[in-house]
Parts: structure tokens; C-alpha cells; sequence
């Protein structure tokens, strides 16, 4: 008599099970050393699947990420600046702890400028530029309510947390929660105030 096997898995199954295998690679590997081999192993699939749908390794990257870092969600309103801050802080935090945050980093710290030019390209527009935006909409909030000086709303400003958070996680890890409130606290609250 013949076992069968698992059910062969199709579609937003195989692709999910392809993404994570993909993210596991690169936070155990490497970009470079990341091979469609090794995500077929992890994803138990034929390295035909893969390459149906991705020709290249950097598709297959750029695809994953796009798929799995976290959404930023709406700008958050606690009735404070600090509270509201706080929890952007936090939320950036949690996206680079999570595997698709921890994938991007090792991707970034590994290739030169003109490889990582697409990827760049991706954070920037899923990670940076939402930042940003919620950090404007917070403090513009926050001049409305007294808490924040009209001209502290500008491009610098509200890059800060975002520039911040990348430099000490390529440099020092991801920053801790203590760290993370010390930015609030130290840097943003006294740039900002009125």
C-alpha cells in the first residue's frame, strides 16, 4: 500500500510558505549566500515553483518584502504628544524586531549602495516615507493642540525617527524600549516643543 504525501499546496499557500522560507534564509544566511535551492528546501516545494514565478533571486526578495513588512497603520491619538510619539517609536521598534524588519536589515547591511539601490527603494517607500508622513500628521496635531512650534513641522523633523532608529540598528542592534523612549524624551520632545 502507498502513503501519500502532504497535499501539494497551490497559490497564497505555496507563496506564503515560499516568502517565510525565504525570510528565514536571509536571516540565517545572508543576501548572498541565499540560493533558490535553499528556500525550495525550507518552503518544501520543487525549485521549479520558484523560479515560475521569480526568475531571479532579487525579485524573489523584493516580492517577499513587499508581501510581508508590516503596515504602518493609521497615525495614532492618544490625546498627547509624548503618547502619541511614544507609540510611533514603539511601532517602528516592533517592525525591525519582526523577521521581515530583521530580513531587511541584513539585506541593507550586507550590499553596496548600487546592488541595494532596489531595496533601498522598497524601505523607503513601505518603511521611511509612511513614518514620516505619520510623524508630520502627529505634530501637526500637536501645534493645533499648543504642544508643538509651527516651524518644528518641517522634513528633518520628521525624519528623525526613522533616520534615528535605522542608524542604531545598523550600528548598536535595534534599539531597546528604554532607548526608544529616551529618543522621545531627549531628541524629539525638546526639538519640538513650543
Amino acid at each position: 500500500m502507498q502513503t501519500q504525501g502532504p497535499p501539494r499546496r497551490r497559490g497564497k499557500v505555496l507563496e506564503q510558505a515560499i516568502f517565510q522560507a525565504t525570510l528565514d534564509e536571509l536571516v540565517s544566511t545572508g543576501y548572498a549566500r541565499l540560493s533558490m535551492e535553499a528556500v525550495a528546501a525550507g518552503a518544501r516545494t520543487g525549485k521549479a515553483a520558484i523560479y515560475r514565478r521569480w526568475p531571479s533571486k532579487q525579485e524573489l526578495v523584493l516580492d517577499t518584502l513587499r508581501a510581508t513588512l508590516p503596515e504602518p497603520g493609521p497615525a495614532p491619538d492618544t490625546g498627547s504628544l509624548r503618547g502619541d510619539l511614544l507609540e510611533l517609536v514603539n511601532r517602528t521598534r516592533a517592525a525591525m524586531l519582526s523577521l521581515p524588519g530583521c530580513a531587511g536589515r541584513v539585506i541593507m547591511g550586507e550590499l553596496d549602495h548600487e546592488r541595494a539601490a532596489p531595496f533601498v527603494g522598497l524601505m523607503h517607500q513601505r518603511v521611511i516615507a509612511p513614518s514620516s508622513s505619520l510623524t508630520r500628521e502627529v505634530l501637526i496635531r500637536g501645534v493645533v493642540r499648543g504642544e508643538v512650534r509651527a516651524d518644528a513641522v518641517n522634513p528633518m523633523v520628521v525624519d528623525l525617527i526613522p533616520a534615528v532608529m535605522m542608524y542604531r540598528a545598523k550600528t548598536q542592534g535595534p534599539p531597546s524600549e528604554a532607548e526608544a523612549a529616551e529618543l522621545v524624551d531627549q531628541v524629539l520632545l525638546p526639538t519640538v516643543r513650543a
